[in-house]
Formats: C-alpha cells, sequence, structure tokens
C-alpha cells in the first residue's frame, strides 16, 4: 500500500550514502577486532554456489573469510561490503523498510530507504549499531567517499565489459562469421531470409490457398509448412552431432588415437584389432542410447503433428486425397475425445455429427495446415497455429482463449474479430466473397506485441493483440471460432520462442574426467619415455654383450609406440560402456514409489539416463508458476468485513465429502474443468487438508497459511458469522456484511450454466472471479441467471425463506492491467442505482468517500507492519551472525552418541517421521508470530494457548459469539479502515490475492450525465480505451468500504515445504513466469520463496533509473545487512537490460547475490536467455528448469536439467525435458535422495575404476625392470584380456549401481547434506590424487612382497614367469573385490555380496579352467596344469598371497581410520548417528537436552504417552534440528553434532575456526 491514489508518488530522495565498493578496500585489523566485538556486528552471506557456508546451519559456524558475498566465476568480481549499519526513523513513514510489495495489487514502487551512518570514531574506524527509531546521522567523510567508490564498482564493470571483447570473444566471433557463411549459407544453403516489404499479404479467400499454396515474399517458395520439431536429431544430422558428441570425450578420442596406431603394421603387440573394435562396439551403444532417447522425442513430435483440424475447403480439395489417410484422422480424433470426459465428449460428438452434413468443412491435420487457411475451432479445442480471429460466436462476438502455456496468466482473454470482419465473416458465404486482405507482421518472438492490418472494401483498420490467436492456446466458453492462419510452424510465436539449436547435454563431471584422461596420458607418456631410458641403459649394459640377442635392437619407433600401446590400458577402454550400464540401473532404481502420483496415475520417467549424476549437484532451480507450483484453482479464502476477519474453508469440506466417495461413483479424471468454470466436486485438494467443524480456526484448522504457517491467530470461520447474521439481522455489522455479500456476488461478469443434473456451473473470464461466485454461494447467494442486462440472485432471507430477486445491469467497465479494477452499474430491485466495484488496495483507497482518513490509517498500518519486519528482519540477521542463542546448551557430546538412552525402535517408524519433525520445527521457529517470538528469545514457556473463542455453537444464545463481533467497531469508520487495511496485510503476507470492495448510491440524473459520456468513449474510434478509463474516473469515486476479500491461488501439495527444503540444500529457487507482477509476488509469499521479513527490490525500467537502482540494490544487498533478498523482475525490464552491457552485468551480479529471483511477464525466450546467462555468469553453477508448459521448454533445454511436470498444461515440456514427475513435491527426493545418491555411485565407480586399473597395470611396468625393458608381460595373455570382463567389472558395476552411503530418511532429514555434490566433495582432483597415491602405494607393496618371495624360490619349485604373474593377478583380483565392494560399500546387500563371491570363486575357476584348456607348448608361460599341480599346492605361494593381501587392507584400513578420525566428513558423522539408533532419536534428544523439545520425549515410556506429551508441548517449544554446515575441518564435531573439546566451547561467536560451540542452536535465514 505504498500508493493509494492510482499514480507514483514523487519520489522521495533523501541523501543516500553508499559504502565502499572498492575490491581493495580492507579495513584496518583494529576497526576489524571492533567491529567483531560489537554484537550486532554481522558479517555479510556469501552467495557462491561452491564454497558459500549454508544457507541453514548453526549459527556459530561462521569464519572470518565469511563476511562477504562473492561469485564464483572465472573472473573476479568485487566485494561490496562495509561494515557499516544502517540507521531508520520509525516514527516516519516515509522510511519504513517495508516490502515493496504489500498486499495484493500494489506495486509496491514506494519503498524508500534512507542509509546513515555513525560518525567514525578517534581511532579513525568507523562503528556502527543497528537502532530502529533514532534519527539518521549523515557524515561529510562518507558523503565524498560514495562517487569514488562508486567509481571503483563502474570501473570493474568497464573491465568486465572489455573482457568480454577480448581475443577469446573476437576469436569466437570470427569463427561463428565464417562458419555461417561458409558452412550453413554456403554447403548447407542455409541462408537467414531477408524481412519482407510490408509484412505477408494474406487475401481471406475460402479454399483458395488448398489449391495453390501462397508465396513467401522473402524466401520466394512456399510458406513453412505447420510440422514441428522438438526432437534433438534428423535422420541426416544423428550420425555426425553424435560422432562428434562421442569423441568429445576425451577417453574415446584418445583410444581412437591407439586404434589407428594399432593398424599400423609392426608397432603393436597386442594385435591390430583388440582397441578399434570395442571402441566401435561402445560407441554404437552409447548412440544407440541416445537415438532411442530422441526417438521417443520424435514419437511425441509426431501425435501433435497429426492432430485433427478442420478447415474450410468448399472445392472439397481435401476430399481428393485417399480415403485410409482421412479414416486415420478420424479414429486418431475419436482416440483424443476418449480422453476428455464424458460430457464433453457428448458435445463433440453432436459437434462432429454436424459437420459431416456440412461438406465445407474438411478434416486435415495440423501438419498439412497453410498460410492463408480458414480454420474452425470449437469450445476447449487446441489452438493449430497464429491465426487472425475471422469471426465468434460469444457474446458481442467475444471468444475467451486461455493462454496458460504461453504466458503462465490464468484468466482468459477476450479476443474479438475487428469490426470490419465480424459481420463479414459470419458465413460461409460471406466468407466466400469476403475480399479482404490481411497484412501481417514478419513471424517473430514477441508474445505480447502485433502489428497487422486488414483492408476490405478501399477501408483499412489496424489489427492488434485483441485480434490474433497464438498457438498453444486454447479456446474457452466460446462454442465456436473461426479464424485465418497467419503463422504455421516454427514460425508460430510460441515455436521462435523455442531454442533452436538444442546441444546434448553432458554430465558436470564430464569436463574433469577429460582432464583426468588429459593427465593419465601424460603419465602413460612418462612410463613410456622412463622404460625407453631403460631399455638403452639395458642396452648398453647387457644386450650388447649377449651373444644371443646379437642384431636383435629394436627400432625407435617401434620401443615408443609398443610402450604406449602396452601402458594404454591405464585409460580403460570399458569406462564409458561401463558407465552407461551403471546408468540402466540407475536408472531401474529411479522406479522409487514416493514419486509417484496416484492420483493421476504417474510414474517418474526418465527420458535420458546421461546426466544423472547431475541431479546431485543442483545449485539454482528456475521454476514456472502456473501448473508446476500452484494448481491453477483459486479458492476464496477469507474475507474482512466491518472490521472483523473470518476464515471461509467450506469449499475443503466440500472436496473432503467430495473424496470420501467410492471411487466407481465419480469420474476418476475428475470432470471438472477448471477453465470451464464447472462448480461441481473438486477431488484434487491436499491431501493434508482435514474436514473441521469448529467455527473457530485455531492451529487445527482445515486450513493452513502457506505463507506464514507458524502461529495463526484464531480466526471465526464464515459458518459463524452467517449464524450471527440470521441471528441478529438488523445489527450494524449484519447490514455491512450483508452490503459486502451483495459486492461480492454481484461484481463480476460470470455466466450461469444450468447441466443436466440439474447442477450450477459458472463460466468466468479468470478463476478469481469464479472464486468469488462460488464462495457467494456458499454464503447464501446464489448466481442463477444471467439474461441479457440482468442478473438472478437466489438467497434466503433471515426468516428462512428462499427469494430470487433480479438487478437490472445498466453498465460494466471491465478490468484491466492498467485500472487493476473493475466496476458494475446495477438497478437494484427497490429502483435505486449502485454502483459496485472491486480492485487493488493501492487504486481503491485513493476512491473511498473518506480517503483522507483512509489514507492516514493506511499509512498507520504500513508502519507498523514495518516496524515488524525490521524486527524480524533483525532477528534473523542475529540467528545468521550467531548472537542469537538459547538458554541452555549441550554439556557432552557423548550424550548424543549414548547406546542406552532411546529406543532401537524408531528405524521401524515411518520415513517421513524425521523430516515432518524437522520441518515442523523450522517452519514454526521461522514464521511465528512477532509476540511468540519475543517470548521465544526470552525463554518464556508458552503454554497451550486456551481457546478463548468457544467453538460449540449454542443455540438460541449470542455467547458464543463474544469476542467475534464488535458492533462499536463496526459502526466506527476509522476503526473500519485501520481493521480492514490491517488484515489486508496480513492476508498478502500470507500470500494471499486480496481485493477491495467498496459501492456508492447515485441519482438518475447523475448516471444518464455519465452515461453520454460513457457511450461515447465506449463507440469512439480513436484512443477508445483511454477515453473509457476517463470516464470511468468520473463516477469511480467518494465509494463506502465494503470489505475485502482474500483468495487464495492453490499450491500443489508440499511445494513451500519443498521449496524450504532446497532452500537448506543451499539451491537458490527463481520463479520464471509470464503473469502479472502482482501475481507473482503473492505466490513468492505463499509458497515461501519470499518470506514476511524479506526485502523485496523491483526493477521497473518505466519507472526506474536501472543502473541507479541496481547499484543502490547492490549496496544494499552487498553490506549482508538483508536478512532475506527477492530481486522482482519484468520481461519489459529484462529486455532494456539485455540492450546495455553495463547494465546486464550489473543485473546478473546482483541477481546471483539475491536469495531468490522473481522474473514476471517474461517471453519464453527470455525465461531461455536468462538460464543461460547465469550458466555463464556462474560457469561452475549446475541449473535444473522445471515447467509443465510449452512456453517452458526453451528454458528446460537450455539448463543442465531439464524437468517436465505432467501437470494442466499439458504434456509439452514433460516429453521433451531430461525427466519427467508429476508434482513439483516431488523435485525434493529427486534431488536430495536420488541426486545424491546417483552423484556417490558415478563418482565412486569412476575413481575405483581408475584405481583398479593404476594397482593392476602398473605391477605390470614394475616388471620391465626384470625383462630388460622388453615389454614382456607378467600376465598371461588369456587372463589379461577377460581381467576387466570377467573378475573386476562386477565390483564397480555394482557399487555403481547399489551405493547408498546414508539413508533416504536422513538426506530428507538434513538437507545440507546436499551440499556434498555441490562442492564435488565426491569426484575432484583432490580426491582423485588421493585413489591414485593409495593405489600407488599398493601396487608397490603387491610387487615387492611378491618378487621378495620369488627371487629367494628354492629350484625345485617352479620358478617361471606363468606362476609369479598369477601371484601378483591373484592377489589384485582379490584386493580389488574386497577394497571395492566391502571397504568403500557403506550399503552392503545380498547382490553385492553375491558379486563379491562371484568375481573371487570365478577367479579361481577360470584359473582350473585354463589349466585345463591350455595348449602343451612351450614359452615363458606354461601353463598347462600348473595351478593345480605346480604352484597351487604350494604353501609358500599361498602364504605369500595372503600376507600381501593383509599387509595392503592393513593400510587402506589404516588410511581410512586416519580419516575418519582426524578429517570427517558429514556423511561418515550421519552414517555413525545412523548405526547408534536413528537420525530422530539423535535430533529429539539433542532439541531435549537445549531446552526445546519436552525432556519426556526422549526415553523409555509408553508410545501412547510419549505422543501426548510431545503433542502437548507442540504448542510450547518446537523441536530443533541439527544441521549440517558442510565438511568439518580436522578435529571438528559432527555436522550438526556439538563438539565436546575444550577450546572449540571456548570461542566465541565468530572466531577464527568456530565450529560448533554449547549454547548454538539451528538458526535458519
Amino acid at each position: 500500500m505504498s500508493r493509494h491514489n492510482g499514480r507514483p508518488e514523487p519520489a522521495e530522495s533523501p541523501q543516500q550514502h553508499y559504502p565502499s565498493l572498492d575490491s581493495n578496500f580492507q579495513p584496518s585489523d583494529a576497526g576489524v577486532r571492533e567491529a567483531r566485538q560489537d554484537q550486532n556486528y554481522w558479517p555479510p552471506r556469501r552467495s557462491d554456489t561452491n564454497t558459500s557456508a549454508q544457507r541453514v546451519r548453526f549459527s556459530h559456524d561462521v569464519t572470518d573469510n565469511a563476511g562477504q558475498r562473492q561469485i564464483d566465476t572465472d573472473t573476479y568480481i568485487p566485494t561490496i561490503a562495509d561494515p557499516l549499519n544502517p540507521s531508520m526513523d520509525s516514527n516516519n513513514p516515509s522510511q519504513a523498510r517495508a516490502s515493496s510489495s504489500n498486499a495484493a495489487g500494489g506495486s509496491g514502487d514506494g519503498r524508500h530507504v534512507q542509509y546513515a551512518f555513525n560518525t567514525p570514531t578517534k581511532s579513525g574506524h568507523s562503528r556502527s549499531r543497528v537502532n530502529y527509531g533514532k534519527g539518521s546521522q549523515d557524515t561529510n567523510e562518507t558523503d565524498r567517499d560514495a562517487p569514488f567508490r562508486l567509481d571503483n564498482y563502474r570501473a570493474w564493470v568497464n573491465r568486465q565489459r572489455k573482457k568480454a571483447r577480448g581475443p577469446r570473444a573476437r576469436f569466437e566471433e570470427f569463427f561463428n562469421r565464417h562458419y555461417q557463411k561458409w558452412i550453413i549459407e554456403g554447403l548447407l544453403r542455409q541462408k537467414p531470409l531477408p524481412p519482407s516489404r510490408d509484412g505477408r499479404h494474406i487475401p481471406i479467400s475460402a479454399g483458395t490457398v488448398r489449391k495453390v499454396p501462397l508465396v513467401d515474399e522473402r524466401s520466394g517458395g512456399d510458406y513453412v509448412s505447420n510440422f514441428i520439431r522438438s526432437s534433438r536429431y534428423t535422420k541426416w544430422s544423428f550420425v555426425p552431432k553424435q560422432l562428434y558428441f562421442q569423441f568429445s570425450k576425451l577417453a574415446n578420442f584418445y583410444f581412437l588415437i591407439i586404434a589407428v596406431l594399432q593398424l599400423i603394421p609392426g608397432l603393436s603387440t597386442t594385435g591390430s584389432y583388440t582397441t578399434l573394435i570395442p571402441l566401435l562396439i561402445f560407441v554404437s551403444i552409447s548412440m544407440g542410447k541416445e537415438g532411442y532417447d530422441d526417438y521417443r522425442r520424435y514419437v511425441l513430435d509426431k501425435t501433435e503433428n497429426l492432430a485433427p483440424a478442420w478447415v474450410l475447403d468448399p472445392d472439397g480439395t481435401v476430399e481428393n486425397e485417399k480415403t485410409p489417410r482421412k479414416n486415420q484422422l478420424r479414429g486418431m480424433a475419436r482416440r483424443m475425445r476418449r480422453r476428455e470426459p464424458e460430457e464433453d465428449r457428448m458435445t463433440e460428438l453432436q459437434d462432429v455429427g454436424e459437420r459431416r452434413h456440412q461438406p465445407e468443412w474438411a478434416m486435415i491435420k495440423w501438419q498439412d495446415l497453410r498460410v492463408g487457411d480458414i480454420i474452425r475451432l470449437q469450445r476447449d479445442d487446441s489452438v493449430p497455429a497464429d491465426i487472425v480471429i475471422l469471426h465468434a460466436t460469444g457474446p458481442n462476438g467475444v471468444a475467451y482463449i486461455e493462454t496458460m502455456a504461453l504466458d503462465g496468466e490464468t484468466n482468459l482473454k477476450s479476443k474479438q474479430a475487428c469490426s470490419l470482419l465480424a459481420k463479414r465473416c459470419d458465413t460461409i458465404e460471406h466468407l466466400r466473397n469476403c475480399g479482404a486482405e490481411i497484412v501481417s507482421e514478419d513471424p517473430n518472438a514477441d508474445l505480447y506485441n502485433f502489428e497487422g492490418r486488414v483492408t476490405l472494401d478501399g477501408e483499412t483498420r489496424p489489427l492488434t493483440m485483441n485480434d490474433v490467436v497464438y498457438r498453444g492456446s486454447t479456446v474457452r466458453n466460446t462454442d465456436e471460432l473461426v479464424g485465418l492462419v497467419i503463422n504455421t510452424g516454427e514460425e508460430c510465436k510460441i515455436r521462435m520462442n523455442a531454442n533452436k539449436d538444442v546441444r546434448a547435454k553432458a554430465p558436470k563431471m564430464q569436463g574433469l574426467l577429460n582432464r583426468i584422461v588429459v593427465l593419465l596420458v601424460l603419465v602413460v607418456l612418462t612410463l613410456t619415455v622412463g622404460c625407453m631410458g631403460g631399455y638403452y641403459l639395458w642396452k648398453n649394459s647387457y644386450e650388447r654383450h649377449a651373444p644371443y640377442l646379437h642384431d636383435a635392437g629394436v627400432p625407435f619407433a617401434h620401443i615408443w609406440f609398443g610402450f604406449i600401446i602396452a601402458f594404454n590400458t591405464l585409460i580403460p577402454l570399458s569406462l564409458y560402456v561401463s558407465l552407461e550400464i551403471i546408468k540402466v540401473g540407475q536408472f531401474i532404481l529411479l522406479g522409487d514409489v514416493e514419486m509417484y502420483d496416484a492420483e493421476t496415475n504417474t510414474p517418474m520417467v526418465v527420458n535420458t539416463t546421461t546426466i544423472l549424476e547431475n541431479l546431485g549437484q543442483v545449485n539454482y532451480v528456475f521454476s514456472d508458476k502456473t501448473g508446476t507450483l500452484t494448481e491453477n484453482k483459486m479458492r476464496f479464502r477469507k474475507l474482512s468485513v466491518a472490521g472483523t476477519a473470518w476464515l471461509h474453508d467450506m469449499d475443503i469440506k466440500r472436496d473432503q465429502k467430495g473424496n470420501e466417495k467410492p471411487t466407481h461413483e465419480g469420474n476418476p479424471k475428475n470432470a471438472n474443468r477448471q477453465a470451464d468454470g464447472e462448480a461441481g466436486t473438486n477431488t484434487n485438494l491436499d491431501g493434508d487438508e482435514p474436514v473441521e467443524t469448529p467455527l473457530i480456526s485455531h492451529h487445527d484448522s482445515a486450513w493452513m497459511s502457506k505463507g506464514r504457517p507458524g502461529h495463526p491467530p484464531p480466526i471465526p470461520k464464515t459458518e459463524a458469522m452467517l449464524n450471527y447474521m440470521r441471528q441478529n439481522p438488523d445489527t450494524t455489522f449484519s447490514r455491512k456484511a450483508r452490503q459486502f455479500l451483495l459486492c461480492v456476488a454481484l461484481c463480476h461478469t460470470c455466466l450461469p450454466e444450468v447441466k443436466e443434473n440439474g447442477e450450477i456451473a459458472f463460466q468466468a473470464a479468470s478463476p478469481d472471479e469464479l472464486a468469488l461466485v462460488q464462495a457467494a454461494q456458499d454464503l447464501g447467494y446464489l448466481l442463477i441467471d444471467r439474461p441479457t442486462q440482468s442478473i438472478k440472485l437466489q438467497h434466503q432471507s433471515s426468516e428462512g425463506e428462499v427469494s430470487t430477486e433480479t438487478y437490472e445491469v445498466l453498465d460494466v467497465v471491465e478490468f484491466s492491467s492498467k485500472r487493476k479494477r473493475m466496476s458494475i452499474i446495477i438497478r437494484m430491485p427497490d429502483g435505486k442505482i449502485c454502483v459496485f466495484c472491486k480492485g487493488a488496495d493501492n487504486v481503491m483507497i485513493a476512491r473511498l468517500k473518506n480517503a483522507l482518513l483512509a489514507k492516514q490509517k493506511a499509512s498507520d498500518v504500513e508502519r507498523r507492519a514495518s516496524k515488524r519486519k525490521s524486527v524480524e528482519a533483525e532477528r534473523a540477521m542475529n540467528r545468521l551472525s550467531g548472537t542469537y542463542s538459547p538458554r541452555n546448551s549441550i554439556s557432552k557430546r557423548n550424550s548424543i552418541f549414548r547406546r542406552g538412552s532411546r529406543r532401537r525402535s524408531i528405524e521401524l517408524n515411518r520415513r517421513s517421521a524425521v523430516s515432518d519433525d524437522l520441518d515442523s520445527w523450522l517452519t514454526r521457529r521461522e514464521t511465528m508470530d512477532l509476540d511468540d517470538a519475543i517470548r521465544y528469545d526470552e525463554g518464556f514457556s508458552t503454554p497451550r494457548q486456551s481457546m478463548v473463542l468457544s467453538p460449540v455453537l449454542l443455540a438460541g444464545t449470542d455467547e458464543v459469539y463474544d469476542g467475534m463481533v464488535d458492533e462499536f467497531t463496526a459502526a466506527d469508520e476509522g476503526a473500519i479502515f485501520e481493521r480492514c487495511f490491517h488484515h489486508i496485510s496480513e492476508f498478502a503476507s500470507e500470500g494471499l490475492r486480496t481485493l477491495l470492495f467498496a459501492y456508492r448510491y447515485i441519482s438518475d440524473d447523475e448516471y444518464e450525465g455519465w452515461r453520454k459520456v460513457y457511450r461515447s468513449a465506449a463507440t469512439s474510434l480513436v484512443d477508445r480505451q483511454q477515453r473509457i478509463e476517463e470516464a470511468a474516473e468520473l463516477i469511480e469515486q467518494d465509494f463506502d468500504l465494503a470489505g475485502a476479500s482474500a483468495i487464495e491461488d492453490k499450491l500443489q501439495q508440499g511445494v513451500p515445504e519443498t521449496i524450504e527444503k532446497l532452500r537448506r540444500a543451499n539451491i537458490k529457487v527463481w520463479m520464471l513466469t509470464g503473469d502479472k507482477r502482482e501475481t507473482a509476488i503473492n505466490i513468492a509469499h505463499s509458497a515461501r520463496l519470499a518470506k514476511p521479513f524479506s526485502e523485496v527490490y523491483i526493477l521497473d525500467a518505466t519507472e526506474d533509473d536501472l543502473q541507479e537502482k541496481i547499484t543502490s540494490t547492490l549496496i544494499d544487498v552487498g553490506r549482508g545487512m538483508v536478512a532475506h533478498s527477492v530481486l522482482v523482475v519484468d520481461g519489459h525490464t529484462l529486455g532494456v537490460i539485455e540492450k546495455d552491457e553495463s547494465l546486464k552485468i550489473m543485473f546478473y551480479d546482483l541477481a546471483v547475490r539475491m536469495d531468490s529471483v522473481i522474473c514476471c511477464r517474461a517471453s519464453p525466450s527470455q525465461k531461455a536467455s536468462l538460464v543461460q546467462a547465469i550458466r555463464d555468469t556462474v560457469p561452475s553453477s549446475l541449473t535444473l528448469a522445471i515447467g509443465d508448459g510449452s512456453n517452458d521448454i526453451a528454458m528446460i533445454q537450455a539448463s543442465h536439467v531439464g524437468i517436465g511436470i505432467s501437470g494442466r498444461e499439458g504434456l509439452q515440456a514433460a516429453r521433451v525435458a531430461d525427466y519427467s514427475i508429476a508434482q513439483f513435491r516431488f523435485l525434493q527426493r529427486l534431488l536430495l535422495v536420488h541426486g545424491r545418491w546417483m552423484y556417490l555411485r558415478t563418482a565412486k565407480y569412476i575413481l575405483a575404476t581408475f584405481w583398479k586399473e593404476l594397482v593392476f597395470y602398473i605391477i605390470q611396468a614394475q616388471y620391465q625392470h626384470w625383462n630388460g625393458y622388453t615389454g614382456t608381460s607378467i600376465y598371461e595373455s588369456w587372463s589379461l584380456t577377460v581381467f576387466n570382463a570377467l573378475f573386476t567389472s562386477l565390483p564397480v558395476i555394482l557399487l555403481g549401481i547399489f551405493e547408498k552411503d546414508l539413508k533416504a530418511e536422513t538426506l530428507l532429514a538434513i538437507p545440507e547434506l546436499y551440499s556434498f555434490g555441490q562442492r564435488s566433495e565426491a569426484f575432484n582432483f583432490k580426491e582423485y590424487l588421493t585413489w591414485m597415491l593409495s593405489g600407488a602405494v599398493d601396487t608397490v607393496i603387491i610387487y615387492m612382497m611378491v618378487w621378495g618371495f620369488f627371487k629367494d624360490i628354492l629350484f625345485t619349485e617352479n620358478n617361471s614367469l606363468f606362476p609369479l604373474g598369477q601371484l601378483a593377478f591373484t592377489i589384485a583380483v582379490i584386493l580389488i573385490n574386497v577394497k571395492i565392494l566391502i571397504l568403500e560399500c557403506h550399503h552392503k546387500t545380498v547382490i553385492t555380496l553375491t558379486g563379491f563371491a562371484i568375481s573371487i570363486v570365478g577367479w579361481f575357476v577360470w584359473n582350473l579352467f585354463i589349466g585345463a584348456i591350455y595348449p602343451v607348448k612351450f614359452g615363458p608361460y606354461i601353463v598347462r596344469g600348473a595351478f593345480l599341480h605346480e604352484f597351487g599346492n604350494k604353501l609358500g605361494w599361498w602364504a605369500t598371497a595372503g600376507a600381501t593381501i593383509a599387509a595392503v587392507l592393513a593400510l587402506e584400513l589404516g588410511l581410512t581410520a586416519l580419516r575418519r578420525i582426524y578429517f570427517p566428513r558429514d556423511q561418515h558423522l550421519w552414517q555413525e548417528i545412523e548405526r547408534q539408533g536413528g537420525v530422530s532419536e539423535v535430533l529429539k534428544e539433542h532439541a531435549a537436552e537445549e531446552g526445546r523439545a519436552a525432556p519426556g520425549a526422549v526415553g523409555d515410556r509408553d508410545q501412547d504417552q510419549e505422543g501426548v506429551e510431545r503433542d502437548d508441548f507442540e504448542q510450547q517449544r518446537p523441536l530443533s534440528p541439527v544441521l549440517s554446515a558442510g565438511s568439518s575441518g580436522p578435529g571438528a564435531g559432527p555436522s550438526g553434532v556439538p563438539s565436546g573439546s575444550t577450546q572449540q566451547r571456548s570461542r566465541g561467536a565468530g572466531a577464527p575456526g568456530a565450529i560448533i560451540r554449547k549454547g548454538v542452536r539451528v538458526q535458519t535465514a
């Protein structure tokens, strides 16, 4: 409510002082020490996606270097940081730090903040304190420094801009320009089309284009067909693109080079095709999998391309086509109709039957439509191409169009044919003889503007957005629509917004994997050089003097390439193929029943397995709004009338009762179609909303606020209001309540429809209006009919009599986004004329009769809300900085690990118990009311609140209403204003969409005078809309306030909880929508993207200087003084920013610093560009986009990971996405559980694969010293060939499929553990070197112990090469299996143990096998019978194997123990907690010791008694979870487990290295 007059207020311009923006600015040590001593010193949080401290963390786990917000990019970005804190005058409303969007409909542009700084101390170091309520103090020093510091930031922006034009950028530009010229345009002949002279000219001529297609002026040929393709490849591009993609993996490219070398005669010692054939097989398998994934997309595209459409074909051109094709189309139409509800199917069949008697209309495929075709659409049909409306059968020729799949808006758009065409295109005969010509703009991606014209009989009229309908839209509430096709196929607006050059997505790990391959190539070259040097030394010292080696020298080239080929197996050939096998196994395990939606019978679908591990490393989530976060169901939820707020939850009860019906009694597919506005039963509701009967809503209400779910105040229900009105019909409150209900029932444009079963359904232009009409029906005012210029209402009087009244509709001034209100002028049954108006509060307050008093009260309410918000923000910052701590503390670390203090049965509880308890604690603590929070902070015990308002209705008495209705308040206009505006503020903070209702009675003379002005404006041909708005201003004034409504845009189940968990997992969630700004902000509050204390910064190019606004916001956020920041930007502003390189750099620098970003009115291409910009700005980040409509496809394809939701907007997004789920809430399990598991499995597989190759083949390299560096293998060739395939493939594959380091319950309860993948802890260069160093030591131990045994062996025993090699081989096989499946595999199953047994037993069976069938021949390897009779029966051979294995395992176990003791990671500590008895019990005990849970809740007592006490205590203190703050350093306690060291306990807040100390509790941002 920052503006009350409907126009922007003049911006206040207080003198602002900006902190240092100098990247080199460093405060002195003394200043830093002084600042740390101040408890209000809050170091700014970092927002780096890889290295930042966790967003939900222990408050004291803050180190010195966490004092800045930095962005992890390839270039240095200066930190905006200043140790100074702002002061604000809480008594001055103009300086109140209020949310930029305080109520629905408010633009919130009037946020003015003045920064003031304290005077520097004598020592020269600035000190400051947050001081709300004191006047600001300005200093000349800060004033002088501000411009200089801003210049530093501008200098950095200029450096970034210059870098963007550096040598690399110029080279890329040069390459792209020549590639476009020579390859695309020259070789492929795909030249860009020039613009047409003045647009495309399309005549309106029935059937002409079916004979001769129109010619595209730009290309000289036919216009493009209506065929669309979302698959990535064509039959021509698949092979070259896939070959490039496959050999962009450096391992494949490396093996290709080795295969070519092997084909050269004389170089290879291992054969000519041993690398090439397996490589071709492996690459073919990978290409086949990619091809199959893309083929499934092609099949889904085909379904849309072959959909039927009706085209005007009076000459029977289509009838001449082959009959089978027509039958195929009719069969498809029948199949599509089977998917529709029964009623719709009957209607469509009737219409189809009628069409069969009209031969002028012919059925064709969508892909066969042409520019210039005249098509016919009926209700609920999808629009197959961009069309200009020629005729519609709606009232006054109006067609209602749903554009939710294009722009995300839920309101239906009213479209109307141009007045020049409406009466000349209403019949087929008129269409034949029309002779008009449409001139349309060239195809472009702008969804919000259209330019065109129509010429008929020499008269020309413009065509605007009101005349066109784009592909992807749906016809609603209109029986028939006829249109002319102007754009087809890939030239349609929605397809122009899609990504054209979709690249194959690769896992994030592949970059590091490629670098490791390069390193291994260098290792192979090093070994080759070393062996060559050894050979030449051996040659000089021995070969030259050995007569039997005379003239046996080997050329240099043969030695060089021979050793390269011999050691190339250090890079395993099967690396990628086994990885594909692993991903197939992971794909099967993704069939999790917890991600199955029973209501729609929709499981989780995997469209590609290439990037499964990316799910465990996501940093940013870009989400659509409509259909993704919301259900597109509006529900009337609260109202404020005569100073009293009421909760309306009748629809929840009705829905609940509908759910209780047997499934065979209702339509299993839920026949309720929201777009049609049917008011029947709605079976789709949240499962956590039980039916309640009390008249007072308390904590156990049927409805719970999503935006502020902590401690909702008691609020009476509308049933109680109706009962009060019946018992007290003549009181002031009752009269005002009836007037409000009458406003709700009359001020709309809905049309009632009586269905066959007698029920009344409503057609509404927007779901908001539908919710209002349905609420009026619930509250006793039923709209039964709306004949021409009248409304019939049925209602029940206080005496119980049902009566019907007719209200004459004189005029309607419709709603527009500019006016933000609508009015309807009604002649009441008593003959009086009343103007009813509803709209946003910021435009309605100025139009009230007592506007001055209303503004004053609104200002008072805003000031109090701002003060409350400031205190909440201060408390949140205290929690982040660590200055906020509870009374009690944990005194003993060991108490958490006491084995006897908890019951083991906790692991048998339901899986949701852990996460539910933790979510409850976090949500309640974070969102509790201010007073409760203060008492909580002070340590007060808050007992269960008594039910002051009795929920029991005492018949015939008024006692139950004591405290509900205050008749004195109802008669006090000032009190009503204050309470109503307070209610609106509360409703908006809960994410509800608020409207203010008002009315006024006017005389007949006043109406007649106004009517003439309005009629003149409505019929004007020049500036019609502007004149209508000016006329409306004349009558929309001097209103009496009727009340306020709050409508809930129903979120999908579990959306707020999912977003909260993603936030705790250090994942930033952005909402990108095409809907209006106010709607987007409301949903952000509901979904907890914005918190009650969030600072909402709005960028608007039409009202702000963007550079100044972005700079000031950067300063505000970069100081770290904002508890939670949200940036709101619209599509128009984003377009302005994209055109200015400096603004672009600054904007994305700001965006990545924010806690959340909301982009509204964004086109699909802008959504995609935002995602791509974040990928470029933060290269180390990993992005995920999720949506359900065709407008989300470009965003999904531009992100690293794309997820489609099988939602209300169709399956367009689901079929092109990498993964598909049915509900947004499944995202938390997909990422936090399966994403982490798949990342861990893949990482361990890669490391284990490289480790086993190193251990096995470095033995081979060591043996070269004893064979003269001749390349002789220590291993027998048959065994060497099957080493990977038979003996060591199962361990790494099983590890990569079944490994789980932590249980799903733990990962869901502790989302902070997800940062394990974000920081790449499982697979990084350091981890790789650690494994390789361990492998190098292992292989040295193996070889030295084996050689030590054989060099001293008696001559009576077999001391040939075969027993030596088999001993090393045996040790390697057993060690590899033990290391991988026993030591490294945490989650051991029957399958993994079976694989372990198969691999080891298989090795010994193989020895028996080759000993039996190997040919008897002379050579270095005497194999036949050797294992049984030569060395396998010798104790020394087995003893050496056992001793070597024991030595290596002792080393491995020692290293593991040292790592877990001195360098523990989060997962190690939580594994210990899981083994000790379960995460839930540990967290509850921790909470009990801190005094935030009932002490009796932990212990061995009766289950029922424990549950009762826990419920009783829930009103007092919620549970406190113990959360991870990232990997712990040496000596750190477990993440979330307090350390017991004295040193740690002695450290204060903000001390270097402070981990977790006594008195620390979980805090949330």
